[in-house]
């Protein structure tokens, strides 16, 4: 008997087909897609990631960023130090906080992501390449909801 989540393959006699498997490809293929599609900006799927994030919420310290971005605390710095000399980002002390810096997206920052924001959304197109907007705003809220039920930290 086939286990639920694998089906016979005319080539190994077993293909993978459950959700954690299909995701995880979807994952792998799509960060190539998007590497390739970035590069000639210059920027990395995380930094493209952050630039957005920063779009979105504002200004963040590191720690924050880290845990929206999904790297490491000393990934996200190094990642920060590269955007700051690029001008994408700029960092400022919290008023709030002295220990603490914001960072925040700057002018140049906003423009490089609008230039890659068409390419990163031709790469999205190619997934669904019929599916139509309602469709498309479904499987948005229903990814959201699957992050939000999966996610420990509140990524």
């Amino acid at each position: 008997m086939v286990p639920a989540n694998l089906s016979p393959s005319h080539d190994d006699g077993v293909k993978p087909l459950g959700l954690a498997y299909l995701v995880g490809r979807l994952d792998h293929v799509l960060n190539k897609r998007l590497r390739d599609c970035l590069a000639p900006f210059g920027l990395s799927v995380s930094q493209y990631t952050a630039l957005s994030v920063f779009r979105a919420q504002g200004a963040l310290s590191n720690a924050q960023l880290a845990v929206r971005t999904m790297i490491s605390p000393q990934s996200a710095n190094e990642m920060v130090k590269t955007m700051e000399v690029q001008g994408w980002i700029e960092r400022n002390p919290d008023p709030t906080h002295g220990r603490i810096i914001q960072i925040s997206l700057t002018e140049r920052g906003q423009a490089i992501l609008r230039e890659c924001d068409a390419k990163v959304r031709a790469v999205e197109m190619v997934m669904f390449p019929d599916m139509k907007d309602d469709e498309r705003a479904r499987l948005h809220a229903q990814l959201r909801a699957a992050v939000r039920a999966m996610s420990l930290d509140g990524i």
